[in-house]
């Protein structure tokens, strides 16, 4: 699933691909994928309507038109691009926003298992799935004394803790291996355990990591591409994350995979005692 700095990366390409195009017509072949609003209505709210703004809010895409904003949720593989109206469609693609130009951009997505919620623009942060989301990890809020709070009040182990989203948004498996990794902390560690001095390498790592792989798009682990079909370029620095068996970059230990918070766990046994 995309996190924090891949979809970042998708909504910086966007920015550059769409701002100020206006909507003539919307395709919509998937329904299912379109929430708070009918799919008749989720048309013709946005019929007229020009993207004004392109926004993130941990890992969704807030696209903000005249009168609506449209919260996007990529899941797994959704993948947007921008092509012109008499280009061939792609299988799998299940929405289409047609543009005055003749253009469009275009929503695929193999699994179906992507979301789109239609808001009154000013209301897509007072109701779900936006309402309830923690912190950015590069708001001024997001302090060591917050995460410090945060992990002393919870009997869940330390990966678990990161992966909420009530508590920090944007990181996913990816990010939290190679931040625990980064500040030589077992991701099974009982997050009230951490000690302050742990805790404020722990917060300095999020930031550290996830501002790098912003910088350089994103990792493609899978098939993550940006709009423009470019890859992220940062698996190329993970520490653990999918190097299982691979020796440790720090002390040449070979790096374990366990599942923790039932997720696939990356970690080294020696850095991460």
């Amino acid at each position: 699933m995309p996190e924090l700095p891949e979809v970042e990366t998708v909504r910086r390409t966007l920015e550059h691909l769409i701002l100020g195009k206006k909507i003539k017509d919307v395709s919509v072949f998937w329904p299912k994928m379109v929430k708070h609003a009918e799919t008749e209505e989720f048309i013709h709210s946005l019929r007229g309507q020009e993207i004004l703004e392109m926004r993130r809010r941990g890992k969704f895409l807030i696209f903000y038109c005249d009168d609506v904003a449209l919260v996007s949720h990529l899941r797994m593989e959704g993948k947007y691009n921008l092509a012109d109206q008499h280009d061939p469609i792609e299988k799998h693609t299940h929405v289409i926003f047609h543009f005055t130009d003749g253009t469009e951009l275009r929503y695929r997505d193999v699994r179906k298992f992507g979301t789109m919620h239609l808001f009154k623009k000013g209301e897509e942060l007072l109701q779900l799935p936006l309402l309830q989301l923690g912190p950015e990890p590069f708001q001024p809020e997001f302090t060591a004394d917050y995460l410090t709070e945060k992990l002393s009040r919870t009997e869940r182990i330390v990966k678990a803790a990161l992966l909420d989203q009530t508590v920090l948004v944007g990181l996913g498996n990816i990010y939290v291996d190679e931040a625990l990794f980064r500040a030589g902390i077992h991701p099974d560690r009982k997050s009230k355990s951490l000690s302050e001095k742990e805790i404020e390498g722990l917060h300095r790592e999020i930031v550290h990591t996830l501002t790098e792989a912003v910088d350089m798009g994103g990792s493609t682990i899978r098939s993550y591409v940006n709009s423009q079909g470019q890859m992220g370029m940062f698996q190329q620095n993970l520490y653990v994350y999918s190097r299982k068996d691979e020796p440790c970059r720090n002390c040449g230990t070979p790096i374990e995979k366990k599942v923790s918070a039932g997720r696939g766990t990356h970690y080294c046994p020696r850095c991460q005692r």
